[in-house]
């Protein structure tokens, strides 16, 4: 019983920086990344699509990410979509390619992407912690239904809190190093 709660509850925590890590591949750090193209959907042929479903994506170098629609007609909209979105970046588009060219941060817009990856962190903590805290409700009510002793409980509490200490520290490696690659310049 107890070890199925402490493993349970380690998939659950390993999930959640699996999400942290996603989140933060969105946001953008000055570099070109494919990610920061992730929630882009295009309307193909009345269909929200996502962008890497519709054309090849590639990074060309460290500035620039490179859109090759599979349908020429779909230019078009490849780059009103881009546009549209909440990036702030401008798509330049020839007869056959969208080129996206990632501009340098500013240092005013480095603190702010800083603060919203402390927020991020904070919440993937918190969302670790969650995991904690529905182990060790689990573990008391076996407990209270004389499933598993009093010992076998705290024993496991204490599994639960090294698992939880853990991945915690994995979660602030995750944010920092994130956090000094967007505050390079």
């Amino acid at each position: 019983m107890v070890e199925d709660v402490v493993s349970e509850t380690e998939a659950s925590m390993v999930k959640a920086i699996e999400r942290f890590k996603t989140e933060l591949a969105k946001v953008r750090t000055g570099r070109a990344n494919i990610a920061l193209l992730d929630n882009i959907r295009i309307d193909y042929y009345g269909t929200p699509t996502p962008l890497n479903q519709v054309a090849s994506v590639a990074v060309a170098d460290a500035r620039m990410i490179t859109i090759k629609p599979w349908e020429k007609p779909m230019l078009a909209l490849i780059e009103k979509a881009i546009r549209s979105s909440d990036l702030g970046l401008n798509p330049v588009t020839d007869s056959e390619l969208v080129r996206l060219p990632i501009p340098p941060l500013t240092h005013e817009r480095r603190k702010d992407l800083a603060k919203v990856i402390k927020k991020m962190t904070e919440e993937a903590r918190i969302a670790v912690r969650a995991g904690r805290r529905d182990a060790n409700d689990m573990l008391k009510e076996a407990e209270k239904e004389k499933e598993v002793s009093e010992d076998e409980s705290k024993a496991g509490q204490k599994r639960i809190q090294v698992v939880t200490d853990k991945y915690i520290t994995v979660v602030d490696e995750v944010g920092a190093k994130k956090e000094a690659e967007i505050l390079e310049v």
